[in-house]
C-alpha cells in the first residue's frame, strides 16, 4: 500500500480539494488560484507538493499559468480529462501497463533531449539527478525526485507535449511509489536505488554527450530492468 503522507498523494490532496473547489463554483473561472504560500500554510504540505498538484491540474485543462502571475481557473474547465490516478495503480498488473506506456514514450524522449537540450536543460537535468542523491541519502526513497528527473529530462526536449504527458501521469507511477516490497530488505533496497542512480547518471551521460544513441539506450535500458523486476513479482503474486 501506497504511504498516505507521501508526496504524490499529498499532491493528489490539494489537487482534489481546489479541484473540488473550481467544480463547485467556489473558484470561478477567471478566479486567480491561492498562492503558493497560502497553501503551503493553509494545507500544510511543501511547495514541491502544491507544483506537482497545480501542474496535474492544468494537464487535466482545468488551471492556467500565466509567467509572473501565478495559476488561474480556466475558462471553460474540461470534466474528464483522461488520467492515471492512484487508486487506478493497486494491482501490479496496473503497473505494469503504465510502465510499458513510460517505455514507449520515454525513451525517444531521452533521444530528443540529446538532440536538443540547452546548457540550462542539462544543468537542470544534472541538478535533478543531484537531488534524487541527496534524498537517498538521508534513508528516503526520494520517489518525488524520480519524477522530478525524468519531468526534467520531458521539459529538455523542447515539446510541451512530453512533460504534459508525465503530468496527466503524476509521480505515483513512479513504481516503487505504487507498490511495496515487503520481501525486500533494507540492504536489497539500498542495493537497489543505487542502481537505478546508476541508470539514471547513465541517461543523463548520453543527454549531456548529445548523444541521442547512447541516451535512448540509457532509457530503454532503465525501464525495461524496471518493468522485468515487477513483472516477476506479478508472476510470483499468482503463484
Amino acid at each position: 500500500m501506497a504511504d498516505k503522507h507521501s508526496p504524490s498523494n499529498l499532491a493528489e490532496r490539494v489537487m482534489a480539494r481546489l479541484g473540488a473547489d473550481i467544480r463547485g463554483g467556489r473558484l470561478a473561472p477567471g478566479a486567480r488560484l491561492p498562492t503558493e504560500q497560502e497553501l503551503t500554510a493553509t494545507m500544510g504540505v511543501s511547495r514541491t507538493v502544491v507544483r506537482e498538484a497545480v501542474a496535474a491540474l492544468r494537464a487535466d485543462g482545468l488551471v492556467v499559468t500565466r509567467r509572473g502571475s501565478g495559476a488561474y481557473v480556466a475558462d471553460n474547465p474540461t470534466a474528464s480529462p483522461f488520467r492515471i490516478v492512484a487508486p487506478q495503480l493497486g494491482r501490479i498488473e496496473d503497473v505494469l501497463d503504465v510502465m510499458e506506456l513510460r517505455l514507449a514514450v520515454e525513451v525517444e524522449a531521452a533521444a530528443l533531449a540529446a538532440e536538443r537540450a540547452s546548457r540550462r536543460d542539462v544543468t537542470r537535468v544534472r541538478a535533478a539527478l543531484r537531488e534524487i542523491d541527496r534524498v537517498l541519502g538521508g534513508g528516503e526513497g526520494a520517489v518525488a525526485e524520480d519524477f522530478a528527473f525524468h519531468r526534467a529530462i520531458a521539459e529538455a526536449t523542447g515539446n510541451a507535449q512530453f512533460p504534459r504527458f508525465l503530468a496527466f501521469l503524476g509521480s505515483h507511477v513512479i513504481p516503487r511509489q505504487s507498490v511495496r516490497l515487503s520481501a525486500d530488505t533494507p540492504a536489497e533496497r539500498r542495493a537497489y536505488l543505487q542502481r537505478i542512480q546508476r541508470e539514471h547518471g547513465d541517461i543523463v551521460a548520453g543527454i549531456a554527450a548529445g548523444d541521442p544513441a547512447e541516451a535512448r539506450r540509457a532509457m530503454r535500458e532503465h525501464l525495461t530492468r524496471s518493468l522485468e523486476r515487477y513483472r516477476k513479482l506479478a508472476e510470483g503474486s499468482r503463484k
